[in-house]
């Protein structure tokens, strides 16, 4: 009986067409099963992060080797490690609302925003920023994806709009 492998798996490179229909196409047939995974283009590049689980006996090692003949470029970086967590999310995984900023740019914008949300109890369960060319400048939008519950929403979403507000930022608080 074969024993269940946990692996995180984490590949950034250049981007292009098919990245994911090559990785995820490798991984089916090493018998992967994705659990959370996640694919995004950042600037000129791609980042693929994923926990896969494997009925076999295979190793890392093997995992890599083989991610980094499936057809992605030469000099993506891989990275497979032993996960050592459990896949099922908790509770505060649950995604309850979404929370986007936007307008020009803000240093500290990610900082400030993620220590309200820390302050009235809502875990980030995922973010995601992007910069848009506009003109002569650029249009930024940074979305948190929380879990907030209780009592304090209201206060949590009059402290985001407000800090959003002295940063000039445009702020909408969507219940999901």
């Amino acid at each position: 009986m074969a024993i269940e492998n946990r692996f995180l798996i984490s590949i950034t490179g250049p981007d292009g067409v098919g990245h994911v229909s090559q990785i995820t196409g490798y991984l089916f047939e090493a018998g992967g099963n994705l659990a959370d995974t996640t694919f995004a283009v950042l600037g000129e590049g791609f980042e693929f992060s994923s926990l896969v689980s494997v009925d076999a006996d295979i190793t890392c090692a093997e995992l890599e080797d083989g991610l980094r003949s499936c057809g992605i470029p030469e000099s993506s970086k891989v990275s497979v490690r032993d996960a050592d967590f459990d896949f099922d999310r908790t509770e505060a995984g649950t995604i309850t609302h979404v929370v986007e900023f936007s307008g020009g740019d803000r240093p500290g914008l990610v900082a400030r925003m993620s220590e309200v949300l820390g302050k009235y109890g809502a875990n980030i369960v995922r973010m995601s920023s992007r910069r848009s060319k506009i003109g002569e400048g650029y249009d930024y939008r940074t979305r948190f994806v929380i879990n907030a519950s209780g009592s304090n929403l209201n206060a949590l979403e009059s402290a985001l709009v407000n800090t959003a507000g002295s940063l000039r930022l445009d702020c909408s608080f969507d219940v999901i």
